[in-house]
């Protein structure tokens, strides 16, 4: 069963001469338990297909659909309690004067969920965080401990299908692993669809089985995860991606010889 459907959609911002077309023709479906990956450059519409999803880009057409419901242009409380979202940057997602305890509690009682004290420590040991850490404010968090809460967060209406938008790309190397593995392990353990944004091919390669790839606003190719690593791309600017994503390459000294 495919739990996200993503068919000829564009989104675009603005009207007349000021229009720009962010996403122009989206097409690609993602099955109920799997991960997919939306790779390519910064400004190719990977995060806005993310953003009409969720309701935060209202200039849209096409198909969208979520465990075959067809998407309208409003979101109601039934589609936040199945889908939500993990930002980018957990420094700027959190409230700095809302400590974690309010974080969660106030998006428990948006859900209808009232039990908190049961539920609250139960999300933290989900996502690897202790009781200790339930009356902390984020500036007593480091950035991979604020990720935590914001996938905490996100899990508390307990959704089929979480939106990942480069989760990983704000925190340090050393921290980057840890989140990844936790949202490998949760997925598995929960049954939960991925639908991830991401610019570096090795975080899309860890967690995902498909990807598409945008570029200037349109899916260029949808290959699967093994393809990418043997480096079978279909269309030249997925080949120019997986190069660049291999690091400098020296040249051969014989390629720089010049006649005398």
């Amino acid at each position: 069963m495919s739990a996200l459907v993503v068919d000829d959609l564009d989104v675009w911002f603005g009207e007349g001469e000021d229009r720009v077309d962010a996403v122009r023709g989206a097409t690609f479906t993602v099955e109920e338990g799997h991960s997919f990956g939306l790779v390519g450059e910064s400004g190719s519409g990977k995060s806005t297909v993310l953003r009409a999803i969720t309701g935060l880009a209202p200039t849209w057409s096409g198909t969208l659909e979520v465990n075959g419901r067809r998407l309208g242009p409003r979101r109601d409380r039934a589609f936040y309690a199945t889908v939500q979202m993990v930002f980018q940057d957990p420094y700027a997602s959190l409230h700095p004067r809302h400590s974690v305890d309010t974080v969660l509690t106030e998006t428990l009682h948006l859900h209808g969920v009232r039990d908190t004290n049961r539920r609250i420590p139960e999300l933290l040991e989900q996502v690897g965080l202790g009781p200790s850490f339930r009356f902390r404010y984020p500036h007593q968090l480091s950035g991979g401990q604020r990720q935590r809460v914001a996938i905490a967060r996100a899990l508390a209406p307990e959704p089929s299908i979480l939106l990942l938008d480069e989760p990983t790309s704000a925190l340090d190397v050393s921290v980057q692993a840890e989140i990844l593995n936790l949202l490998s392990d949760l997925r598995a353990e929960r049954g939960l669809t991925y639908l991830m944004v991401s610019h570096d091919l090795a975080v899309v390669g860890h967690m995902c089985s498909r990807i598409a790839v945008m570029s200037e606003g349109r899916i260029v190719e949808v290959m699967s995860v093994e393809d990418m690593r043997a480096m079978r791309p279909r269309h030249d600017y997925t080949r120019r991606l997986l190069a660049a994503s291999l690091g400098y390459k020296r040249a051969d000294p014989e390629d720089l010889r010049t006649d005398p």
